[in-house]
């Protein structure tokens, strides 16, 4: 009985499967084909099994291709994974990483022929006859039993460990970012050496789990469209990446279309082709490299509510994130302690009768203060990472071209924004108000004045998406097909308007698609101050003037409300909280919770619960907001304050200017 017969024919190997989304239920697929034809060899296998009884053993013993197998603890043979004897060994280097099947150690001797043998000593010798250094291993796979990562680490080699179901399942979205940031982290420690080793990246048998992590190293790093990363993959480790729903995967993920709706998938390499039973004459059992295709799995998030309060992005490894926070903090010309880091952004303060007088010695322009969830966003070519008030990185996938298409994407590009949900309908529609750019392609542009960040953010990031998108749908531009509508949200620059025009701005917020609850007065000239301004400025109606409280249930349901002082808590004596009846006290204790000020009963009243804060407001802020409550500038306070600053020479004299160059654009 020859265990290495192919249930397909040999020349179906040289064959591509075209795939169409389209799906034809009148046509079996060729995995259909494979699972029928297998199912009938397992039946064949059962029968010849038992037909030759005691015999089964004595006929592996005979096989040329396989030793004397004694047996091994509790009589069972230690077996190489399924394929993995005729599986190639390695692969073609892309960049510095070298895609190979798992070696084996020692204690698999008794299965894998002399000459079929490949443990780390081989590949350590391999890959030295051609001038290469192993620095640095990642396996993939979803088992410990292939060998000790002690083989590596004892000679000096770094292993890293990022296990994957290779069934079931493409590696998720976090084993992704942990294995680019380890290569990017490796190659950047080499930058100076003479003498730059290599990556070893193996899953079982280095195509699916192995293609798939080195396309998306690729997509970060060299390529700029998935058929041209698949591709090249193919060509260094044929016959590349043979799972389809591995190849969906990835166009999904970096919201790509295939041409024609049709993409090639090599059909499953005949060392691959299943066999049922083992050296044991057990069940084959896989440690997760199955070659079965799979229907992506359902999205929740297409049947969830989307809310202020949910997690966007994925998470980054630790190291990475130190690394970005200090990219921020040196674009941003601030110090940077490493694990004691803060939100950067910048801050503004609460409107009183001292402060509105900045309004008569700069000169302002306003705009909505929207009612979402505060990010920074840094764009770089590996990624897109949303930065929330914890000042933690999260990475989504976007895309930002330059102004110039032969740049390519944009790298170490910094904004600062909101995030809102607009409503359309009946349907919930995230977007990332952006209000400010900080630095352009790792150059920093917090000196320039606001007007001046206000436009470069229009023209340099806004506008050049905008075009792409509008070339992308009328198909002027079609390789590679990105469907900007697959981003998690879109993006736009926030309008600021003429000071002038607040009582038109207060006209406008019942009409916008997202929650609204005041107004940002923005110095037209000021650069970009980090944390509390104390020049932006901005006016909340009065039942929306609001105060971030940690809140804690002690002893007999007592109520602890605290907030920051000098980074530590500070308990707020005789304070007391109202709850909507919506809202179990309970439920929120030890949480961050924003809370209106009831000036008729003296007590603050929950609006919400803040997820995106792990700390309450700075003392400082408290005051502030209460010195505004006191203060009580009301609309009509504020429109007759406005109405005779505008009549001043400085803001006149602006005004004219703007609506002379306004004219004058429109004659063109």
């Amino acid at each position: 009985m020859d265990l290495d017969v192919s249930p397909l024919p040999e020349g179906d190997q040289r064959q591509v499967v075209k795939i169409d989304y389209a799906q034809d239920g009148h046509v079996e697929s060729a995995v259909a084909t494979m699972r029928r034809e297998r199912e009938e060899r397992r039946m064949k296998l059962k029968r010849e099994q038992r037909d030759e009884g005691s015999n089964l053993h004595s006929q592996y013993t005979r096989n040329d291709d396989v030793p004397q197998c004694k047996s091994g603890r509790h009589g069972r043979v230690k077996e190489a994974p399924q394929g993995w004897l005729e599986c190639p060994a390695v692969g073609e280097a892309i960049d510095k990483l070298i895609p190979s099947k798992v070696p084996l150690d020692e204690t698999f001797n008794e299965s894998v022929p002399p000459g079929k043998r490949y443990s780390y000593k081989q590949v350590v010798n391999k890959q030295r006859k051609v001038g290469r250094e192993i620095g640095l291993v990642i396996d993939l796979t979803n088992t410990t039993r292939y060998y000790s990562p002690e083989e590596w680490t004892k000679q000096g080699t770094k292993h890293v460990k990022i296990p994957c179901k290779g069934r079931d399942a493409v590696p998720d979205n976090e084993s992704v970012n942990t294995f680019v940031s380890e290569v990017l982290m490796f190659l950047d420690r080499q930058k100076q050496s003479n003498n730059r080793k290599y990556i070893l990246v193996h899953c079982t048998h280095g195509h699916n789990r192995t293609g798939f992590m080195i396309v998306h190293y690729l997509m970060r790093t060299h390529v700029s469209c998935i058929a041209e990363a698949i591709n090249l993959f193919a060509q260094r480790r044929p016959p590349g990446i043979y799972k389809r729903d591995y190849i969906q995967a990835l166009y999904s993920f970096y919201h790509e279309v295939p041409e024609n709706i049709m993409m090639s998938c090599p059909l499953t390499p005949e060392w691959k082709k299943p066999d049922d039973l083992d050296l044991n004459g057990e069940a084959n059992q896989e440690d997760g490299d199955g070659n079965g295709d799979l229907s992506p799995p359902h999205n929740e998030s297409e049947d969830k509510v989307i809310t202020n309060d949910d997690v966007l992005g994925d998470a980054i490894p630790y190291d990475q994130q130190e690394g970005l926070r200090r990219i921020c903090y040196q674009l941003l010309g601030m110090p940077h302690v490493r694990g004691h880091s803060q939100f950067p952004g910048s801050h503004p303060v609460s409107l009183n009768s001292d402060n509105l007088q900045l309004l008569r010695q700069r000169y302002y322009y306003a705009t909505w203060k929207a009612d979402g969830t505060r990010y920074m966003m840094l764009v770089r070519r590996d990624g897109c990472f949303l930065i929330d008030r914890n000042f933690c990185f999260r990475r989504v996938q976007m895309r930002f071209p330059h102004r110039k298409h032969s740049e390519g994407l944009h790298g170490t590009t910094l904004l600062d924004g909101e995030m809102v949900i607009d409503k359309d309908g009946p349907k919930l529609r995230r977007k990332y108000l952006a209000y400010d750019l900080m630095a352009l392609d790792s150059v920093s542009k917090t000196q320039f004045p606001f007007s001046k960040r206000w436009e470069m953010l229009e023209e340099e990031v806004i506008k050049p998406r905008y075009h792409e998108k509008m070339q992308f749908e009328s198909g002027s531009k079609s390789k590679p097909l990105y469907k900007y509508d697959m981003e998690l949200f879109s993006v736009r620059r926030k309008n600021f308007w003429l000071l002038s025009t607040v009582k038109e701005i207060l006209d406008l917020i019942p009409a916008l698609s997202h929650e609204a609850d005041g107004l940002i007065f923005q110095g037209w000239d000021d650069p970009y101050v980090t944390r509390t301004h104390e020049g932006l400025l901005k006016w909340k109606y009065a039942e929306m003037n609001s105060v971030d409280f940690l809140f804690e249930l002690g002893s007999d349901n007592r109520q602890l409300i605290f907030l920051y002082e000098r980074g530590k808590r500070k308990l707020l004596d005789g304070a007391r909280v109202a709850f909507p009846n919506k809202i179990d006290p309970s439920s929120v204790s030890g949480r961050i919770i924003e809370c209106s000020w009831n000036r008729e009963e003296q007590y603050w009243v929950c609006m919400r619960t803040r997820s995106d804060k792990a700390t309450p407001n700075d003392i400082n802020t408290y005051r502030k907001v209460m010195r505004s409550i006191t203060d009580n500038i009301t609309e009509e306070k504020l429109l007759a304050e406005v109405e005779e600053i505008n009549c001043l020479p400085m803001y006149a004299d602006r005004i004219a200017k703007v609506l002379a160059k306004k004219a004058q654009h429109q004659r063109r």
